[in-house]
């Protein structure tokens, strides 16, 4: 997703130039073009990726635990990464439109789970 995401891209296309991304600076001093994978997942130094990940059921996005107050601190804390460089309501939309497309996605399965059972029921 990050790859051919807008910050992948930008990475993908400045990535060698040292005006743009200078790989001798520390990750807390870079002045990057854009976020590279580490700058989000290893924000203030903290080597465990997982904490700002964005594994959807591992941020309560799963159509079980949507919205439990167990899931706040982690998506508040997935959000402040986006401020950094955007506005607090950018962060919010773009979360939002997460849980949309999980939902979204999770119909669609379900959906197409069904159209296959029914052919293996008709013998196809």
């Amino acid at each position: 997703a990050y790859d051919i995401g807008l910050h992948g891209v930008v990475y993908q296309v400045n990535k060698w130039d040292p005006k743009q991304f200078d790989w001798d600076k520390k990750l807390a001093d870079a002045d990057y073009v854009g976020p590279t994978c580490q700058y989000c997942h290893m924000r203030g130094g903290h080597h465990n990726v997982q904490r700002f990940g964005t594994v959807y059921t591992s941020m309560g996005m799963s159509m079980a635990d949507r919205g439990a107050p167990i899931w706040k601190e982690k998506r508040d804390r997935w959000a402040s990464v986006c401020d950094d460089c955007h506005s607090p309501r950018f962060a919010k939309e773009n979360l939002q439109a997460l849980d949309e497309s999980v939902k979204d996605a999770g119909l669609k399965y379900r959906e197409t789970f069904k159209v296959a059972e029914d052919l293996l029921e008709d013998g196809v």
